[in-house]
């Protein structure tokens, strides 16, 4: 878990977020982001109790959420690396770096591992175009990263508790 999450979706959370961003001016987004700071992803649950708030339909908070790719609907692993896909880093070797997290980790970008102790994750840009190929393990920022030095920030995720 981590920081200012809490376990598991709880309702009764979900619904004291939703009421007090529900006036804010564009809430649906700052209702989405702290739903997910707070559980870790925006439970299909929540869904209906923002449209509701907001008076929208269900569908398209629905796509809100899914058009914006930091918003999931499922929990992600307890090691998070987001890998970045952008064209300064795709110069220096994201696409070797995909390929062998993804075979070495038998998953594929944007899934999380059957026991919930991974998830693979891709962005386009973490702002670290001079150090690529950039990933984010556990929102720590990390350049020239090899598909070896990948696997010990993984393995020192895990040592830490994340996994």
């Amino acid at each position: 878990m981590h920081r200012g999450q809490v376990s598991g979706w709880d309702p009764a959370v979900a619904s004291r977020i939703i009421e007090a961003r529900r006036q804010e001016p564009g809430a649906m987004l700052p209702i989405l982001h702290e739903l997910q700071e707070t559980f870790g992803y925006v439970d299909r649950a929540a869904l209906p109790l923002i449209a509701d708030a907001l008076n929208l339909s269900r569908a398209e908070v629905h796509g809100v959420v899914s058009f914006y790719h930091d918003f999931r609907s499922e929990p992600a692993g307890r090691t998070q690396v987001k890998i970045c896909r952008g064209e300064a880093c795709q110069a220096v070797g994201c696409r070797e770096l995909v390929a062998t997290a993804e075979r070495r980790h038998g998953l594929t970008l944007g899934e999380t591992s059957p026991a919930g102790d991974l998830t693979l994750e891709e962005v386009f840009c973490l702002g670290n175009c001079a150090l690529g190929p950039a990933v984010q393990v556990d929102g720590e920022l990390h350049g020239r990263v090899t598909p070896d030095v990948l696997d010990a920030l993984i393995a020192m995720s895990r040592s830490r508790g994340h996994a």
